[in-house]
């Protein structure tokens, strides 16, 4: 039995080896001859090869090859390498037995026996395909994700190192920045940066905040290469190893000036909606202001007047009534340029010509600057007409003048000009299309910050201090313009001086010649004359006035009792009504008269400019507050003959 245990060995180390072999299912473990014929074959190799072991054993180990690498030679180069280097190792794509492909690892090692001779190939494989595919699909999606960095142009992309330095530029970059790919990498981040953010350490700051918090973002002006500046929307991300070790920073940088000019353009439009609906509301108010104010005044200007003339200028009191009468005076003013700025005022354009208006007001405006200020005109020859109200325009011109004046308080010298403009039918200011004339009051004195240019046409805002104006001039010439189809602006500069602009529509008439005679308002026969109003203290006043012109006065509050009145009493020859009334207005009740009274004179009393209907042709204006003389030409006007108005 000794002598057999020798024998027995080496059979039984034989099988164990084989039985390993064969158990191996994850690898394909078999033997090739010289030339490369299977001499083996294990279940792995079965398993996803797909060929059985006597269907492969004997047939050349090429057939696994693709027909490209057999055509190429490579089932032969991979024997060869084995058999002179020891060893070959690659990976590739093989087939398998139903013509599928895999990926696989192979190794091919020698066999020799003792005497050194090649008898044969052990050749190892292992199905890769799993991973290979992942490979190639992580592979692919690097390469989508660098072609989508690369393609994007509107935001720079780019990576930087630890320190700062610029590792990759996309086109974006390039087309934001200005930088080629060679002119940049390498470069710090932090050229990008304007000198004084970088003095101030803001590119260190930024990567510091991205380390220490994973990202930092801000907006703010970046530089490009040819020096002009962006705004930027910046965002850095930290870019770290499985490990947490930074490696280094992603950077996206959009330009978004445009948008930041969009966004300031709409917030300056929203300040304006909110300035325009400030100055609405209080234009209203300042219009019913003025309105009521005037009924006061109105009373009490006519009053006074009626007391003076009774009492006589020998009185004692006298001249305490006549300098009630100016303080009245001045509050009427006032009530005007509130009106003005509420452009409610009652305006009569004309044609008027600037150089004989200016010419007309030489006294008055010597007398109101005094002698330290002067004043030049420069106006070109043919200078054509303007349309607008005279006495405002004066009053415009002599508010301006004044604000020159103040601006120099050492004296100097006030320039007016005037120049013809032509507006375009697409007009950025809103100015209707045609030819304006544009006047021009210039001073060298103080002149106005933005802050205050900003705000100087706003009614009641004044530099003058407090009792030295009432903040409402600018914004009287400014209503007058509007409400002359024109436009008013201020152009100034500290210690340069102010140019304010009055841009009034040339008149398509001559101005007229003063050629006719004269209303002798004395010669108006005495009448009946209904007079209408819901104030009380007007209605008093106004009748009392109207008595003392030798008129027979019927007085009522209200418009339904006047058509009353006028039914029943065909006596009556003028009628003088309020408008601003409850119920039925002076213009609806003029309407009334159309089928009652189609020629009965009618004169309105308002201090409105504009009414909600167009009155008739022979309606009257007066202006409130008015005295007994503007009303006695009032209805020396209105008794005057006119065309019959036809009922309908």
């Amino acid at each position: 039995m000794a002598s057999e245990k020798p024998a027995d060995e080496p059979l039984k180390s034989d099988e164990r080896y084989r039985l390993l072999v064969d158990a191996v299912t994850d690898y394909a473990i078999y033997m090739l001859d010289a030339q490369g014929f299977v001499s083996s074959w294990n279940t792995g190799a079965q398993r996803f090869k797909q060929y059985t072991r006597d269907e492969i054993v004997g047939q050349h180990f090429s057939v696994f090859y693709t027909a490209a690498d057999r055509a190429a030679g490579l089932p032969t180069r991979a024997l060869e390498t084995a058999a002179t280097a020891g060893r070959f190792e690659a990976e590739g794509w093989r087939v398998r037995k139903n013509g599928e492909r895999f990926w696989a690892h192979v190794i091919i090692d020698p066999i020799r026996d003792a005497a050194g001779t090649l008898i044969g190939f052990a050749k190892i494989t292992r199905d890769l395909t799993e991973r290979q595919l992942a490979q190639e699909t992580l592979q692919r999606s690097e390469e989508l994700f660098d072609l989508l960095v690369k393609g994007v142009t509107d935001y720079a992309i780019y990576m930087l190192d630890v320190t700062g330095h610029i590792s990759n530029w996309n086109v974006g970059a390039q087309r934001i920045k200005g930088y080629a790919p060679g002119e940049i990498i390498g470069s710090h981040f932090s050229r990008f940066y304007t000198d004084e953010d970088r003095h101030n350490g803001l590119p260190e700051r930024a990567l510091e905040t991205a380390a220490r918090d994973g990202r930092f973002e801000a907006e703010g002006w970046r530089v490009r290469k040819d020096g002009s500046q962006f705004w930027a929307n910046v965002v850095v991300d930290a870019i770290r190893d499985s490990t947490g070790k930074l490696l280094g920073f992603a950077k996206i940088t959009r330009d978004v000036t445009e948008k930041r000019e969009a966004q300031r353009a709409l917030e300056k439009t929203r300040e304006l909606l909110f300035q325009t609906q400030k100055m609405e509301a209080i234009g209203r108010l300042s219009g019913g202001i003025a309105h009521d104010f005037n009924n006061i005044l109105m009373a009490v200007l006519s009053s006074l007047a009626l007391v003076k003339k009774r009492i006589g200028p020998e009185h004692g009191a006298s001249r305490l009534v006549e300098n009630a009468m100016l303080a009245a005076r001045r509050g009427s003013s006032l009530t005007q340029r509130l009106l003005a700025f509420a452009r409610r005022q009652d305006l009569t354009p004309e044609s008027v010509r600037l150089p004989t208006l200016l010419e007309g007001m030489a006294d008055l405006l010597a007398r109101s600057l005094g002698p330290t200020i002067s004043i030049e005109t420069h106006f070109p020859l043919g200078l054509p007409p303007v349309m607008v109200d005279a006495n405002q325009l004066e009053l415009a011109l002599l508010n301006l003048a004044v604000n020159a004046r103040d601006a120099m308080p050492k004296g100097g010298t006030i320039v007016v000009a005037a120049e013809v403009v032509m507006v375009p039918e697409a007009d950025p200011n809103t100015l209707r299309a045609g030819s304006y004339v544009v006047t021009s009051v210039i001073d060298r004195g103080e002149g106005m910050d933005d802050a205050t240019l900003s705000r100087a046409l706003e009614p009641f805002f004044t530099t003058k201090g407090v009792g030295k104006g009432t903040g409402l001039g600018l914004s009287m010439v400014d209503g007058l313009a509007a409400q002359s189809s024109g436009r008013f602006e201020l152009l100034s500069e500290i210690g340069r001086g102010t140019t304010a602009r009055l841009w009034l529509p040339v008149a398509l008439t001559a101005p007229k010649e003063s050629s006719a005679t004269p209303i002798d308002a004395a010669r108006v026969p005495p009448m009946t004359v209904l007079a209408v109003d819901d104030d009380a203290l007007v209605l008093m006043s106004t009748v009392v006035m109207l008595e003392e012109l030798g008129h027979t006065v019927l007085q009522t509050t209200g418009a339904t009792e006047a058509l009353e009145l006028i039914k029943r009493n065909d006596s009556i020859g003028l009628l003088l009504t309020d408008h601003a009334m409850p119920q039925m207005t002076g213009a609806d009740l003029i309407a009334a008269l159309r089928e009652l009274r189609p020629t009965l004179p009618v004169i309105l009393a308002t201090g409105y400019a504009e009414l909600a209907v167009e009155l008739p042709s022979h309606v009257q204006r007066l202006a409130k507050p008015f005295d007994q003389h503007e009303l006695a030409e009032a209805i020396a006007v209105a008794s005057s003959p006119r065309p019959t108005l036809r009922a309908g």
